[in-house]
């Protein structure tokens, strides 16, 4: 995924990308883990006539250095502000209450850096999705469905004071044209974990249906305003308080996003009772994070649409279409 930074006058940008098996288990709660930069969630400006991969996201947003204590962090007691739990002007006809009749669409995807995933391959899926940001411009939603867009994370904030600036568009025209979505963060190290849970809440509605909440967790070495790398165990207790107290809004569990680099550092064996979604751009998770089960699988950030102009993030649900309904289902409001 992709985080960004606004800077006075310049401009530069990247983006990142994300899962299956022949033999897919009908599991309705999987878990796993990346280190990678997502496509739609790590850069610091876009570079449009460059190709989109996640080795390349730049930093995310200007957040002012903060020192980096290791202290646990305080308590906000300030009460929350919450988005509208729907968004006025979100038409009734779109609401994803039920997915039980929900349609596949099969993939039309292409690839800007086709990569040979061996024996187990992207194909091998039955349920593709996307991740976005407003990196990707002005996204036709109904097209991007009809390309094999099933379902798509959308990215709404990072760190405690950045709002991505196409999220609301996005999030209500993905609405319109059926597709299952959801909300990402992308976590900010230099910046308290429950003032960034309290920013998403404040920012993201609570919808029905609405696929769970996302925490992005990556290191990015591009960022021009946090350099800090916490130890593995303030990475474990950051991601729990911002974890858990979006839990409690939402009431669904989030969905750990991350690469291969950060996995190895921090979430090797941990959080087993999470979902996982896994960047892996050069070869199947399994590989890349091996004992680890995972949702969702991100394996392009140069993936190519008739919907727009950019490259875009491309993901499968490790699942069959029966699964996926069921998932749907279980997981969504």
């Amino acid at each position: 995924m992709r985080s960004s930074a606004l800077p006075a006058i310049a401009v530069a940008a990247s983006f990142l990308s994300a899962c299956n098996s022949t033999s897919v288990a009908d599991a309705l709660d999987i878990t796993a883990t990346s280190s990678q930069t997502t496509g739609s969630i790590a850069g610091e400006a876009p570079v449009p006539s460059q190709s989109v991969s996640l080795a390349s996201d730049m930093a995310l947003s200007e957040t002012p250095d903060l020192p980096a204590s290791e202290a646990i962090e305080e308590q906000v007691s300030e009460p929350v502000k919450t988005a509208m739990v729907r968004p006025a002007d979100a038409p009734a006809k779109a609401r994803l209450g039920s997915h039980g009749r929900v349609k596949v669409y099969p993939p039309r995807f292409k690839d800007a850096k086709p990569v040979n995933f061996g024996r187990i391959k992207p194909d091998h899926y039955t349920v593709h999705g996307v991740d976005v940001s407003r990196w990707q411009g002005d996204i036709d939603w109904v097209k991007l469905r009809n390309q094999g867009a099933n379902f798509a994370y959308i990215k709404a904030t990072e760190g405690d004071d950045h709002t991505d600036t196409m999220f609301r568009h996005n999030w209500n025209a993905a609405e319109k044209a059926g597709i299952p979505r959801g909300a990402y963060h992308f976590f900010y190290w230099c910046s308290k974990a429950e003032l960034q849970a309290d920013w998403f809440i404040r920012h993201v509605p609570k919808v029905k249906g609405a696929l769970p909440p996302v925490i992005d967790v990556e290191w990015n070495s591009h960022s021009r305003t946090c350099k800090h790398r916490p130890s593995r165990a303030m990475v474990l207790t950051k991601m729990k308080i911002f974890m858990k107290k979006v839990e409690r809004h939402y009431g669904q569990k989030p969905i750990i996003y991350t690469a291969p680099d950060f996995y190895a550092d921090n979430l090797k064996g941990e959080f087993r009772d999470y979902s996982f979604w896994l960047r892996s751009v050069a070869a199947h998770p399994k590989q890349k994070y091996p004992g680890r089960d995972f949702a969702f699988w991100q394996y392009s950030g140069t993936g190519l649409s008739a919907s727009h102009d950019t490259q875009i993030d491309l993901n499968v649900f490790n699942g069959n279409e029966k699964s996926w309904r069921r998932w749907l289902n279980q997981r969504t409001h």
